[in-house]
């Protein structure tokens, strides 16, 4: 038996532009095509699939799925017995959370005021239940389960505010590299997921409670955005033109904030609407094609030039939030515009 591509999607819960864009990278080969040219997918497909969506979810990055799956020793078993595991310990911690609901409704319903401290364990064990993670994803999260993640980020903070109350410009080596270990620190606890530091940055958007227990302000973000900008730019000249590089750096100093916001924005369309000829989508392009051509100019072949260093730094990769599979659906918005 063989699906079409279409099948394979409604049945795993994934887009067809999903499954195009794995076919297009080498993740996901399908085994056939019909005689009108459709994508057919065998039981050794859905199989690889399996993996594939598994490891997506423990935040593997699609660059590296490939290069994991092609090793020798990965076996499906043992994939398959992390999700087991990764199960298990949502189930306890449901039945956890389960006990923590029927002893607090037990004391409501007997008249008791229960005490501060059961308030707040169960609100914290219901914090596993937010709207911007799974279960299982909050179980592999680092950011989340890490107990040392507190402490880390609480030094990077005291350090940057420390530049901040001191004047010192984005542009300052220590604050470049203090903005490096911010985005090195981010991306690692965040499980080197693309998907998931740009969840982290929009509940960081939207909630304002979580800003505050954070500790990060939006004046803090700004200039670790334009510092991290800055800190690049030496990159960058090694490609681009003088010229095209003092674009860029007034960019960095004026609009680098921006990004963020907007990674955020096209992300939740695309789990809302992966068609890049919605109007939505067309919208959302057309700001960031603007916002791209802010940043580099528009000199014959910059783009050329700019996809070049961005090809060669490994640097210049390093923590950056804007997926292939995101870019491919910009540009077939923006043509669709």
């Amino acid at each position: 038996m063989m699906l079409k591509v279409g099948e394979l999607a409604r049945r795993c819960g994934l887009t067809v532009r999903t499954l195009h864009h794995y076919d297009s990278i080498g993740l996901l080969k399908p085994s056939g095509r019909s005689d009108a040219g459709y994508r057919l997918y065998n039981r050794d497909d859905v199989a690889r699939l399996h993996q594939v969506q598994a490891l997506r979810r423990f935040g593997m990055a699609l660059a590296d799925i490939g290069h994991f799956l092609a090793k020798p020793g990965s076996s499906l078993p043992d994939l398959i017995s992390r999700q087991i595991d990764s199960l298990d310990r949502q189930i306890a911690e449901a039945a956890k959370l389960r006990e923590q609901l029927t002893a607090l409704r037990g004391q409501l319903l007997a008249g008791e005021e229960p005490e501060l401290a059961t308030w707040l364990t169960t609100l914290e064990q219901m914090t596993v239940y937010d709207k911007y993670f799974t279960k299982e994803e909050l179980a592999q999260l680092p950011i989340y389960n890490d107990p040392a993640a507190p402490e880390e980020w609480s030094e990077l903070i005291e350090a940057v505010g420390q530049k901040m109350a001191a004047g010192i410009p984005p542009s300052d080596p220590a604050v470049q590299a203090l903005a490096e270990k911010w985005m090195a620190t981010f991306s690692r606890q965040a499980g080197h997921s693309v998907d998931i530091m740009h969840r982290l940055d929009n509940m960081w958007s939207r909630e304002e409670e979580y800003r505050k227990q954070s500790g990060v302000t939006l004046e803090m973000r700004n200039y670790i955005a334009a510092a991290s900008g800055q800190g690049k730019l030496a990159l960058y000249a090694k490609y681009m033109r003088p010229e095209e590089i003092e674009t860029m750096h007034k960019h960095f100093r004026t609009r680098a904030h921006e990004w963020p916001a907007l990674i955020g924005e096209i992300c939740a369309q695309m789990a809302a609407n992966p068609s890049p000829s919605a109007p939505e989508a067309r919208a959302l392009a057309q700001r960031w094609f603007e916002l791209f051509t802010d940043m580099v100019g528009n000199a014959p072949g910059v783009r050329e030039r700019f996809r070049e260093a961005l090809e060669s730094e490994p640097a210049l990769r390093a923590g950056r939030m804007m997926s292939d599979e995101v870019l491919d659906f910009l540009r077939q918005a923006h043509a669709a515009a």
